[in-house]
This record gives structure tokens, sequence and C-alpha cells, in this order.
């Protein structure tokens, strides 16, 4: 039977708080490397000192750099990327261990999971090649691989919630980056965890960090016509109301503006 690691971020004083809260079951072959950033020194809850559970503290910023330092401590066959506040089930964390059993082949997979905010999931099993399935997107959560064929690939540093210029797109960026790289990776229609809460910018006027990560993966992942994306995604951006046409084109070319200084990055975070 493989094993597996969920690699578990959490951020702040009460970062382990959320973590109790999620009731994480206990699975023979399966354990959580949870890295806790700014944790302020407070104290483990008694609950989580289990034998299933490595916790891991760093003073690091950014939720990239925090993933990274749990990947980094995973030892398990398959790695499964997790947030503080999902709900599992035994049952769906095992469908994620059966899934690569049945799929030798497989490198990396990506699943459903239930969400208020979710992309277009694929019908069917799905390669996932450029261009994705339409209307498909990807968060962390959703994304499973077997650690040796991933090998040195990380996220990068630079984007996600709390980097300094780039807020996001950091999912979207290992995947493509592992696609690019020539591994088989596929999505299962098979649901794997709850996210009880809508994401950010969902909810929220989109900040000119969101609005530059969107705009450098878009040119990064569409190397001809990205111009024309970023006219469409301003427009659908002011079409939704989450902001105006011309501050998320500033911010989107700004975003685009910065790609060609990302693919010069170290070759752990691209392809």
């Amino acid at each position: 039977m493989l094993t597996l690691d969920l690699a578990l971020i959490t951020y702040g004083p009460d970062g382990m708080k959320h973590v109790e809260a999620m009731n994480l079951p206990e699975i023979e072959g399966v354990r959580y490397v949870v890295s806790w950033q700014k944790s302020g020194g407070s104290a483990v809850p008694t609950l989580l000192e289990r034998s299933d559970m490595l916790i891991l503290r760093t003073n690091t910023s950014g939720a990239a750099v925090n993933r990274n330092n749990a990947i980094d401590n995973c030892t398990a066959d398959i790695i499964l990327f997790a947030d503080d506040d999902l709900i599992y089930t035994d049952e769906q964390i095992r469908k994620v261990i059966d899934t690569f059993e049945k799929h030798p082949e497989v490198g990396l997979a990506t699943f459903e999971a239930t969400h208020p905010s979710g992309p277009r999931y694929p019908s069917e099993p799905t390669r996932l090649v450029e261009p994705l399935p339409k209307g498909y997107w990807v968060s962390a959560y959703q994304i499973a691989y077997r650690r040796e064929a991933v090998g040195n690939l990380r996220c990068h540093p630079e984007f996600g919630a709390g980097a300094s210029r780039f807020t996001g797109a950091d999912d979207e960026l290992f995947l493509l980056s592992a696609i690019r790289r020539g591994l088989n990776c596929m999505f299962f229609p098979i649901n794997i965890c709850t996210h009880p809460d809508l994401s950010t910018g969902t909810t929220e006027l989109l900040s000119p960090g969101n609005l530059r990560a969107m705009g450098c993966y878009t040119r990064i992942a569409n190397r001809r016509s990205w111009i024309f994306r970023l006219l469409l995604k301003a427009w659908r951006v002011k079409r939704i109301r989450q902001a105006g046409f011309f501050f998320a084109l500033r911010h989107l070319l700004d975003g685009a503006s910065g790609a060609p200084a990302v693919l010069r990055s170290d070759s752990r975070y691209l392809w």
C-alpha cells in the first residue's frame, strides 16, 4: 500500500487551533506534515500531540514558502497539499491513495472539492495538458502527486498569499510547471475534501497583487495571445464588479511585465 503525507500549512498564533478544528482522521500509512508559520510561541493543542503528526515551526513569510517547508519534510510516496480550513473524511483521503494505486502511470493528479465557488470540473477523468479544459482551474488542496515523479519541483515563492508582488497564481503555476516538465497529469472526478468558505477574490474586490499575479501567469501560460487575454480579463473583472476596467488592466499589464524575470527563476520553481 502506498503511503501519503498531507503537506498542510497554517499561519499565526491561532494556526494550530484551526488544524485542531479539522478533526483529521487517523489512517494507517497517512501522516500530517504541518508547517506552522509565525506561531508566536503558541503551544500545540494537546489533541494534536499525535504520532501521525509532524509540526514544523517557521518564521518565514508567504504561503508558497510555507508549503515548500512542508513539502521538504514529506517522505511518503504521495504528497497531498492541504490548508487549515478544510474538512476531510477517512474515505476521502483513502480515495487519493487508491487513485494512485490504480493508476501507476500518473505522476500528478487533481481532484474535486466541495466548494461554494469552485471551478467547472470535467465530467470524466481528463489528461491535463495545455490549455486546460475550459472553465477549469486548480487550487492547491486539489493537487496530489508522487513525490519521486515530481522531484525537486516546488511552489514559486514569489507567488501566492503573503508574497510581496504576485499575491496569487501559485497553484496554477505549480500545475503548469508539472505539465511542462512532461509529467503525466490527470484530473479525476473524485471528491476529496470540503472547503466550506468562499475564497478570497470571490467575495472581495481584487487587489493589485491579485491582478499582477493574474497578469504574470497569463503571459507565462500564453506566450502569443497574452495581451488579448489580459484585455478580456480586465473586461470580465469589470463585469463582475471586482475592479474597474482600467484599474484592472493597469495592474494586469504591470504583472505581465514581470514575467521575463520570473522565467529566469531558480529551476526548482519552473520547468
